[in-house]
């Protein structure tokens, strides 16, 4: 599948489209792997059945937004972004991402799709803000973040319980300024 239109980055190489069925193991696969799940609060392995549940009762019903991050060269899809618990009284809506492909990783993906992502969010979907939360040690994902224009708004301290101990977390966001 191609880009949809106006959301490519030509000078990083990546495009964004939306999620279909058919990219559902894929997205398993990802999410249930180590390196993408430790950044999660929801830390549950994902079925096939739980992700088409995701679609049918999430993407369908319009609370959620869900992409694939795809290599413009090669359209191999690498990772994922959304945005969740899309508020149509407050327009706004809470921001993720994860890249799942281990060599796709520290090439300027994430804060490229987060870039386009804002643009789809802010232009089409009419939205004024979008948060996110990130695991206050996970410097490198604030980083990223911090790149596509989030701002730090908080520390939440022991917000979470996560494998046993309670976690610190961070809470980002950017307001669309037009």
């Amino acid at each position: 599948m191609s880009a949809m239109n106006g959301y490519e980055d030509k000078q990083v190489g990546i495009y964004l489209r939306y999620m279909t069925i058919e990219d559902t193991d894929l997205i398993v696969e990802w999410r249930n792997k180590d390196s993408v799940r430790k950044n999660f609060i929801y830390q549950a392995l994902f079925t096939k059945e739980s992700h088409e549940n995701w679609i049918h009762t999430m993407i369908d019903t319009g609370k959620v937004v869900q992409m694939m991050i795809c290599e413009s060269d090669t359209a191999r899809a690498v990772g994922s972004v959304y945005v969740r618990d899309i508020d149509p009284v407050h327009h706004k809506a809470e921001y993720g991402i994860f890249i799942g492909e281990d060599n796709a990783r520290g090439k300027g993906y994430g804060s490229a799709a987060a870039k386009l992502m804002i643009k789809y969010c802010f232009e089409e979907k009419k939205l004024h803000r979008l948060f996110l939360r990130v695991y206050a040690d996970n410097t490198q994902a604030i980083r990223s973040y911090e790149k596509a224009g989030f701002v730090k708004e908080a520390y939440l301290h022991d917000d979470v319980f996560v494998n046993g101990r309670f976690r610190d977390i961070v809470l980002m966001g950017i307001v669309n300024a037009n």
